[in-house]
């Protein structure tokens, strides 16, 4: 069953609250990562990892670099759920 936009959101904000201590109540679907958020190219990486975890999906690295907002995230992740459950 895919994950909720929501639920990915939450989950999305718990990863980066645990490797860059930004509270999880400031992730939000229009941030972006770099400008707004201020994570690092190694903190995403490392916010990847954890998302492919937590998700079970894969991200490759050349899509890492297209993930811009969090909501590329959501999007990319529900995408990739309903690839992988179908």
């Amino acid at each position: 069953m895919s994950a909720t936009e929501q639920e990915i959101l939450t989950g999305l904000g718990e990863i980066i609250e645990e490797i860059v201590g930004i509270p999880a109540a400031e992730v939000t679907p229009e941030k972006n990562f770099i400008d707004d958020l201020d994570i690092d190219s190694l903190s995403m990486v490392e916010i990847a990892v954890a998302a492919q975890d937590k998700f079970d999906v894969e991200i490759p690295d050349d899509e890492l670099r297209n993930l811009k907002t969090v909501k590329d995230v959501i999007a990319f992740v529900q995408g990739l759920q309903g690839v992988n459950k179908a």
